[in-house]
């Protein structure tokens, strides 16, 4: 008789089909990288007004609106704390001074909550105040810049400028114009210097011409200024009133320009030029 041997089935593959539907290790993911935030550079900030050797500026009990919460609310200077805001300090915050010396504050960057105070500070001229500014070298050099440029443009003008068209401005600023051509550009070039910019807008105001031409006329006779107003010269008669506690002169000169005073304006150049 034919035996049959009958083989028992291996349960190899049985594993690892097993091992193969045995679900995967799960990779730990890393956490998030934080970048590091950095701090704002250093900061030099400088009194307005000198300051003296030391100058200090309240640290305490200094309110203004704070836009995030929409309420008034104090803040102060503490060191140890990394808010400005009184609320939000613990029971064990330490106020300090804080103090310009030799009218400077330089904050490094390890002091943000400072820069904050100091950025918010109704002092800081920036939020309208007047004890002390943030020194900005770019911003300062561009106002200077254009300051040195603006003094070297009334140079020019005082030097390229006909003596002639110099005196308007000179009669305009009080200056005595019966002198030399040179003293009167002198006087100029002072004035020049001091306030480049009055200086330069003058030539191009309406205003100076008519009030050169006031104190021209009244200097040749042609009209006389009174505290009740102004007069012609010949046949005393008024040319138009001046209101109490005003410069007559000014009250002229402003009379000239309006439409009424025209005539008045043609007849007094008319009048100069024929002296002239």
């Amino acid at each position: 008789m034919e035996q049959t041997t009958k083989r028992r089935a291996s349960s190899t593959p049985k594993a690892a089909a097993v091992a193969t539907e045995a679900p995967a290790k799960q990779v730990k993911k890393s956490a998030p990288i934080k970048r590091k935030v950095e701090a704002p550079t250093s900061r030099v900030y400088q009194t307005v007004n000198g300051g003296g050797i030391v100058h200090m500026i309240q640290s305490k009990g200094v309110t203004i609106f704070d836009e995030e919460s929409g309420q008034v609310r104090e803040m102060r200077y503490c060191p140890n704390e990394p808010s400005i805001w009184r609320d939000e300090q613990s029971d064990s915050a330490r106020k300090e001074a804080v103090v310009f010396r030799n009218g400077n504050l330089i904050v490094p960057r390890t002091k943000p909550n400072l820069m904050e105070y100091l950025d918010r500070h109704p002092g800081n001229q920036a939020n309208g105040g007047n004890n002390f500014k943030l020194l900005d070298n770019k911003k300062d050099a561009e106002v200077n810049l254009n300051k040195e440029f603006s003094v070297s443009e009334a140079i020019i003008t005082v030097r390229d400028k006909s003596i002639e068209e110099l005196l308007p401005v000179a009669i305009y600023f009080g200056m005595n114009i019966d002198r030399n051509a040179s003293e009167i550009r002198f006087d100029l070039l002072q004035k020049a210097k001091k306030n480049p910019s009055e200086f330069l807008a003058s030539f191009d105001s309406p205003i100076v011409k008519v009030r050169a031409l006031v104190k021209q006329c009244e200097s040749y006779q042609i009209i006389k200024l009174k505290e009740d107003g102004a007069y012609w010269f010949d046949s005393n008669k008024m040319i138009v009133a001046n209101p109490a506690g005003h410069d007559c002169d000014d009250t002229l000169s402003r009379f000239l320009m309006t439409e009424k005073g025209a005539t008045t304006h043609s007849s007094l150049e008319e009048r100069l030029e024929k002296l002239g």
